[in-house]
């Protein structure tokens, strides 16, 4: 079947009818036409539909020797580096359509699966791992275009250092049995972003110590599996109106709780089970954590663009160029920008064969610029606020504009270059970006993208390669090493 179109994706998943809960109740009908998700799934069906366009063909999909029908490229496995930057263009493509605000557009998650594929020579020989499970994920993929979301994290009980999370009923999901059919999963697992608006969630654990084997497994299994349940936080969507609310109407992704209920899990949709130190290394030595930084780092980059592009379009609004400190904090924005895309181009350039065939880009770029980015981009949604000032918080609405008080607000709101509804426009636009609750939300999202920032910071002190420069300093010092 190859690459589908937005049609098709909208209709399978309303077939699928999955366990959704939001505000204490079970969604019934169509999830597409909820108006939590009407907003995200449309916008994710557009992305879809661009796969499709035949002008966008060549830049969007591939062809594998083997199969007639175009592939999503985000699938693409790449041998070049020449591929790598193939992969990259139609990554940005696809960021640019939603303005880099879709954390989990399908990309990430194709990405994830062809990096997994990719890696999984090294379940080979092990015990309790099936790595033709994920070969056989990644072409079932492949050839119905399909969705996923995935679930990486236990619940916050105790996050202090000893503690080993033992309990009678379990809370974080962990193999309570194994049979003939398959290993049954009990607990819960967090933040699925779009937890249950795809076709399939993915679950990986990789756990904390060698107490807990029944936490380290791996595997994917479709939306509406028995006992599969997600659980939905409050939405941030504003309203549908794209006036007032012109991004959280159209990008608010939804988080989700993951509750396994004794799910069964059949064996041919098993990556591993019970095996601590293979769900360790397949998470460490796999190519994911390269490759999702590849693509995640291009989307960011686009956000920036679109963040910068805000900025300015505030500053020619209320005219104020021509300050010294509105400059300044342009500036940091443009420095910010242009680091992130430096760090990602050394990435591509510096990118080697792993050990399997594939070409992988470079990975400490791709870890500065995550490091970097959950620092800066809360210091772009605060540049955004500055330079807005109290015009953020005194907006009127579209209807506003439909009423008997129009004149006075064509009046009171007009811009130097601007009638009066289209500098509202703009500074709502800015208002759903850093201070409504979508608006903060992406905060909070790129920060903790790929966990504690400060963790991130420790693992690239650690895997960088510092005895080349100690080196230098013992030579010019002349020290005797005792």
């Amino acid at each position: 079947m190859g690459t589908i179109n937005g049609k098709d994706f909208i209709k399978r998943l309303n077939e699928l009818e999955n366990e959704i809960w939001y505000d204490g109740g079970k969604i019934k009908g169509e999830i597409s036409e909820h108006p939590a998700f009407k907003g995200i799934l449309k916008a994710k069906a557009s992305l879809y539909d661009l796969q499709n366009d035949p002008d966008l063909k060549e830049e969007m999909t591939f062809l594998l020797p083997d199969k007639e029908e175009p592939i999503g490229l985000s699938y693409l496995q790449p041998k070049t580096k020449e591929d790598l930057k193939r992969r990259r263009k139609m990554m940005e493509y696809w960021a640019r359509f939603t303005h880099g605000m879709m954390g989990r557009s399908p990309d990430y998650m194709n990405t994830a699966i062809m990096s997994f594929a990719s890696s999984a020579s090294l379940l080979e020989g092990r015990k309790n791992c099936f790595p033709e499970n994920i070969q056989s994920l990644y072409e079932r993929a492949i050839e119905q275009d399909l969705s996923f979301t995935h679930t990486f994290i236990t619940p916050q009980v105790n996050r202090s250092q000893d503690y080993l999370g033992f309990s009678e009923q379990p809370i974080s999901a962990k193999v309570i049995d194994r049979n003939e059919k398959g290993i049954i999963i009990k607990g819960a697992r967090l933040l699925a972003t779009q937890g249950g608006l795809t076709d399939e969630v993915l679950v990986i654990t990789a756990p904390r110590s060698f107490f807990d084997p029944d936490e380290a497994f791996a595997f994917s299994i479709p939306s509406n599996t028995i006992g599969l349940k997600f659980i939905c936080r409050e939405s941030f969507v504003g309203g549908e109106s794209s006036f007032n609310h012109p991004l959280s109407s159209r990008y608010e992704e939804m988080d989700s709780i993951v509750v396994f209920d004794n799910v069964l899990v059949p064996w041919d949709q098993v990556f591993y089970y019970d095996n601590v130190e293979a769900a360790i290394d397949f998470m460490n030595l796999s190519s994911f954590h390269t490759f999702a930084y590849h693509q995640v780092v291009t989307r960011q980059i686009v956000k920036t663009e679109f963040i910068l592009g805000v900025a300015q379009l505030l500053v020619k609004t209320i005219n104020v160029s021509e300050y010294q400190h509105i400059q300044e904090k342009l500036s940091e924005i443009i420095i910010g920008l242009e680091t992130m895309k430096a760090l990602l181009e050394k990435s591509e350039n510096d990118a080697e064969i792993d050990q399997w065939g594939y070409m992988r880009p470079s990975m400490i770029p791709l870890q500065v610029a995550s490091s970097i980015f959950p620092r800066i981009y809360p210091r772009f949604s605060e540049i955004i606020q500055l330079i807005g000032a109290c015009g953020m918080v005194s907006l009127p609405t579209e209807r506003a504009f439909d009423s008997e008080i129009r004149a006075e607000l064509d009046q009171y709101l007009q811009a130097d270059s601007w009638t009066a509804e289209d500098r509202v426009k703009i500074f709502r636009l800015a208002w759903d970006l850093t201070m409504s609750s979508f608006g903060t939300r992406q905060t909070q999202y790129e920060r903790y993208f790929f966990g504690d920032p400060i963790r991130l910071s420790s693992n690239l002190y650690r895997n960088y390669i510092q005895d080349k420069h100690v080196g230098e300093i013992h030579k010019f010092l002349n020290l005797k090493i005792k």
